[in-house]
């Protein structure tokens, strides 16, 4: 192989990206469809929502869904409909993006975090039950980085304990669980649909589920025009209806929802075609020292959606102890582009919102604000969550099928794992944290 582009050589990849990681797709149809809202003057109203949350119901299958403004409002929404409240606890994996639990604090509640299996990157069921107490309500399961997580044994324990189980689906809409469409399997699904996902149609979130009373006190908390006893089935709702329970209005733009009408018609379509590109470019490099492919057993009936994210898991131990974010810089250099940057989202337990922030001001932190011990104590044994970082790189996330790029790619990779001693020289390693709290750190 020839010398490394980081170190003064040529770089590997000659073709150009062209559309291969823009996202989502846009077409004429989706223009239309906006601009009809517009011209109606539409944005303000629900009917065309209403008619996505059927589209969204055929097409996963659940019984209810809720079209919200955002994913966090979605997750919000999915917290109070399982009841969660004063003193409670939601039991939530420490490496996800910080909406999947910090909705909790407005409740009254706080989170108690839980460890991840190192493979799938997901909650960890053998440190699941250690995490129960008497004041836990719900688990919020993360499908994170477009890998379902294992919700049988996740059930089971929720079932032996009678708790609550809300999927965050924000990262793996449409993806499947041994042939059982995600956000359908716990107690109720939320998930983010804004742009930057893979199921994209600006900013909005769902909220699904089959139990009508979880619906019913969701449309309570806070979805404007629906709070009346015309939508509530739910009895003890129906003497507060009119305003809503939260203060709060989570309704969906019209925008949006036009927009997701026309996206859900072909995203499973685009998903399979992202799929082909994804797994044809991890059989390339699957024989490389260093790099595990993270994707399901697909023989299981499991499947990875639109690969959002998507993550490999990095072994330095294998190249030398070189550091993935030296790694990931020199596959960069070869002209890779598609986000392929070191670590994953920073474990959460570790920021001071969980450990220091009074945040409505009652004389101590407001994780413990509300709880009859310091939960804090229970972040001890988070270590996986801890160490992930330096083991996880993000690949690139191609969008089509294009065949000469991809094995350009896969190229480039291998180039830089056969010629991995040159990187050892003059390198202090990893910084300190890898990763980022707010969204993952990709560049081109």
């Amino acid at each position: 192989m020839s010398k490394l582009a980081l170190l003064g050589g040529e770089k590997f990849v000659k073709k150009e990206a062209g559309d291969m990681f823009k996202w989502p797709i846009v077409t004429k149809e989706d223009e239309e469809a906006v601009l009809e809202v517009l011209r109606a003057g539409a944005m303000s109203d629900s009917s065309v929502t209403k008619a996505f949350e059927e589209d969204w119901c055929k097409w996963t299958g659940s019984k209810y869904a809720l079209g919200t403004n955002n994913g966090t409002s979605a997750l919000h929404c999915a917290m109070f409909g399982c009841g969660v409240g004063h003193g409670d606890e939601i039991i939530c994996p420490s490496i996800t993006y910080w909406a999947s639990c910090t909705a909790v604090f407005n409740l009254g509640a706080t989170v108690v975090f839980a460890d991840v299996d190192p493979i799938t990157r997901n909650l960890d069921p053998k440190k699941l039950e250690s995490k129960i107490t008497s004041k836990t309500k719900a688990i919020v399961v993360v499908h994170y980085e477009s890998y379902p997580a294992d919700m049988d044994e996740i059930m089971a324990i929720a079932k032996k304990h009678n708790i609550k189980v809300i999927e965050d689906v924000s990262h793996a809409q449409g993806g499947k669980y041994k042939g059982r469409m995600l956000g359908t399997i716990g107690d109720v699904g939320a998930a983010s649909l804004m742009s930057g996902k893979s199921f994209a149609m600006g900013e909005a979130g769902i909220l699904q589920t089959d139990d009508r009373e979880i619906y019913d006190r969701a449309i309570a908390f806070g979805m404007y025009e629906r709070f009346n006893t015309d939508n509530i089935e739910t009895e003890d709702l129906k003497p507060y209806m009119g305003l809503p329970l939260g203060g709060f209005k989570f309704r969906m733009h019209q925008l949006s929802s036009a927009m997701g009408r026309v996206q859900i018609k072909y995203y499973d379509e685009r998903c399979a075609e992202i799929d082909k590109a994804m797994n044809y470019f991890l059989d390339l490099i699957d024989d490389l020292p260093g790099m595990r492919p993270r994707r399901v057993d697909y023989s299981t009936g499991s499947t990875m959606a639109g690969w959002y994210a998507t993550t490999g898991i990095y072994v330095p131990e294998e190249l030398g102890g070189l550091s993935v974010t030296r790694f990931t810089e020199a596959i960069r250099a070869e002209g890779v582009e598609g986000g392929v940057t070191a670590g994953c989202n920073r474990p959460l337990h570790t920021h001071p919102v969980f450990q220091t922030a009074d945040v409505f001001k009652e004389g101590k932190p407001t994780r413990i604000a509300n709880s009859e011990s310091d939960i804090r104590e229970m972040d001890k044994d988070l270590e996986v969550a801890e160490s992930i970082g330096k083991h996880t790189f993000h690949l690139p996330w191609f969008k089509h099928f294009d065949k000469e790029l991809i094995e350009q790619y896969a190229g480039a990779f291998r180039k830089v794992v056969e010629n991995y001693k040159d990187l050892l020289q003059d390198y202090p390693g990893d910084p300190e944290n890898i990763g980022g709290w707010h969204r993952h750190q990709h560049k081109k």
